[in-house]
C-alpha cells in the first residue's frame, strides 16, 4: 500500500505535519509528498494523472489539495469541499472545485465522484463514537482542512466505513483548456495538450500563442536553440501529454510561460 498527498500547502512546516498525520493514521506505509505551487490548481490536476500512472491502480490512497481561499474559494464557508473517488484499487480524496479534477475527467480516469461536507461527516463520526466530540469544532472551522479533515476521510473510506456523501455530476468539474500545466526542473512545459488533439506529426509547425513551435517526437530530436513541440513522459497509459521545450535553455523563460499560459484558443 501507498499514500501520496499532492497539495498546496507545502512549506516544510505543512509538509512535515501531514506526512507526521498521514504516517500514524496508515502505519508502516510509505508516504510521499508533491508540493504544488501558488494555488495551483492545474498544477495539481497533472500531478494527480501521473501518480495514477505511477500506482497503476494498486491499493493505496493519493490525496489532492488545491484551494484558495480568494476568488472563487470564498463560494463555500470554509473553502471547496472535498470529495472522493475510485480509481481500480486506488482512493482519491480531493477537492472538487476549480481545474483540480479536470485531467483525471479528460483521461476517463475518473467515472463516478463523490462530494462531502465536512460538519456533516464530522458530526456523523462523532454521533458513532468514533471521533472525539471535544475535537468537532477545531476540525470544522481549521484553516488546515487538508491536515485536520481529509486524511480522516481517507482512512475512514479505506477502513470500510460509510462516510455521508452525495454524488456530483461530472458535468460540474470544468473542462480544461489548451495549456501549460507545469514547469519542470528544465524548464520544459508540460501541457495539457494530447497529440491528436493538435495533429502532431513531426515536422508539422505549430501556431500558437507563444509563436512558432516545430513538433518533434523527443526530445532529443530537437535542434540545439531551437524551439519545440515533444511528445513528453507525462501522462497515463498511451495518453501522453505534449511538451514545449527550447533546446539547451529554459522553455519557461524564452517563452514566458507559467501553469495556466494558454497555447490554442
Amino acid at each position: 500500500m501507498f499514500v501520496t498527498i499532492i497539495n498546496d500547502c507545502a512549506d516544510s512546516n505543512e509538509q512535515g505535519r501531514q506526512c507526521t498525520r498521514a504516517s500514524l493514521l496508515f502505519p508502516g506505509v510509505n508516504v510521499t509528498f508533491m508540493g504544488v505551487h501558488n494555488y495551483s490548481e492545474l498544477e495539481a490536476a497533472g500531478n494527480l494523472v501521473d501518480v495514477l500512472d505511477a500506482t497503476m491502480g494498486t491499493h493505496g490512497v493519493v490525496m489532492v489539495n488545491s484551494a484558495p481561499r480568494h476568488g472563487a474559494g470564498k463560494k463555500w464557508p470554509n473553502g471547496t469541499p472535498f470529495g472522493f473517488f475510485y480509481y481500480k484499487k486506488t482512493l482519491v480524496v480531493s477537492t472538487v472545485a476549480g481545474m483540480t479534477l479536470s485531467l483525471v475527467k479528460k483521461m476517463g480516469i475518473m467515472n463516478e465522484l463523490f462530494v462531502t461536507d465536512l460538519p456533516t461527516v464530522i458530526d456523523h463520526f462523532v454521533a458513532l463514537g468514533k471521533f472525539p466530540k471535544e475535537d468537532r469544532d477545531r476540525v470544522v472551522l481549521t484553516q488546515f482542512r487538508s491536515y485536520e479533515y481529509m486524511p480522516l476521510v481517507a482512512k475512514w473510506l479505506m477502513s470500510g466505513e460509510e462516510v455521508p456523501h452525495e454524488k456530483m455530476e461530472l458535468s460540474e468539474v470544468p473542462d480544461v483548456g489548451k495549456c501549460i500545466w507545469y514547469v519542470d526542473s528544465f524548464g520544459n512545459c508540460k501541457t495539457t495538450i494530447l497529440p491528436e488533439e493538435i495533429g502532431f506529426e513531426s515536422g508539422k509547425v505549430l501556431q500558437t500563442k507563444v509563436g512558432e513551435l516545430t513538433c518533434y517526437n523527443r526530445l532529443k530530436d530537437v535542434p540545439d536553440g531551437a524551439k519545440g513541440m515533444t511528445i513528453g513522459s507525462s501522462g497515463y497509459k498511451q495518453k501522453r501529454f505534449c511538451e514545449v521545450t527550447v533546446q539547451g535553455q529554459r522553455a519557461a523563460t524564452v517563452l514566458s510561460l507559467a501553469p495556466g499560459t494558454a497555447l490554442f484558443d
